[in-house]
């Protein structure tokens, strides 16, 4: 019998106590399922992830983590379930396989939740892709774009438990959206997402409803947004990453205001003029 995918949120028994009391009863969680990421037959990582939308969280992962430059590149992709996870299963031309393969001799194991099980220091402080743009926002963009997310989340609605990410422009509004478990999951999922449509994320906001840390600062460089918005704080490693990226990092995000930590020039306050 083949396994089915999961669904991404389960209802699962609880007892609670409150009023002095205990009650039975149920609560929806996310579901929480390995995922193997593999290449020409060879894994590459295994990551926890909510299972929905795994093509983009392929493609997504692919892009970000350099391994692939264009989704075409992913010359196939099938998603494969089984007892004890679930298999996105690629296979990419012969000459990225063999830059594949070379990589994966400077890791001492999968990256398993963002860098953790990475012997290579190098490439765990690998630079970030450097962004040029001239995008200016204003500051009711940034608040317009932030207070967009709270209705959007379907999964966190159920389950005040995963994280999302968020691609936001001023002439479309919310563009797309991607929930995970994992804070960088929810990343590669809406990278995937974008680039199946073919959007770029150069004119508009990449939102974040986690803290901001350096792999989240690395995989915006790779997609090419410029302007980062996280509703928690930045660690200083992802502040001084995201000044050397070109990018504004914007942390500290609600509906009435914000802080930037870098390249400010972004964002003004007044109306943008219209140079056209």
């Amino acid at each position: 019998m083949t396994a089915d995918v999961p669904p991404p949120v389960q209802r699962v028994a609880r007892t609670a106590w409150a009023g002095g009391e205990l009650s039975a009863g149920t609560r929806m969680v996310p579901e929480e399922t390995a995922i193997a990421l593999t290449y020409n037959r060879v894994t590459h990582a295994v990551m926890m992830a909510t299972p929905a939308d795994l093509e983009d969280f392929a493609v997504g992962f692919s892009l970000t983590e350099g391994i692939v430059e264009r989704p075409p590149e992913i010359e196939e992709l099938e998603v494969v379930p089984s007892d004890n996870g679930i298999e996105l299963r690629m296979w990419i031309g012969e000459d990225l396989g063999a830059a594949f393969h070379d990589r994966r001799r400077h890791l001492a194991g999968p990256t398993g939740c963002g860098l953790c099980g990475m012997d290579s220091l190098a490439e765990a402080m690998r630079p970030p892709r450097v962004v040029v743009s001239d995008l200016r926002l204003t500051a009711d963009d940034v608040c317009r774009a932030i207070a967009t997310l709270p209705s959007a989340q379907t999964i966190n609605r159920q389950t005040r438990a995963v994280h999302g990410a968020a691609f936001w422009t001023p002439d479309a509004g919310l563009v797309a959206l991607r929930e995970d478990v994992g804070r960088h999951n929810a990343v590669d999922k809406l990278a995937g997402a974008l680039s199946r449509q073919s959007l770029g994320a150069g004119d508009g906001l990449l939102l974040l409803t986690s803290r901001v840390s350096i792999e989240m600062v690395q995989k915006a460089a790779a997609i090419g947004a410029p302007i980062v918005v996280a509703v928690s704080v930045p660690t200083a490693l992802a502040v001084r990453a995201a000044e050397a990226a070109g990018i504004t990092l914007i942390a500290v995000a609600r509906d009435d205001g914000f802080e930037i930590f870098s390249h400010a020039e972004r964002i003004v306050s007044g109306p943008i003029a219209d140079v056209a």
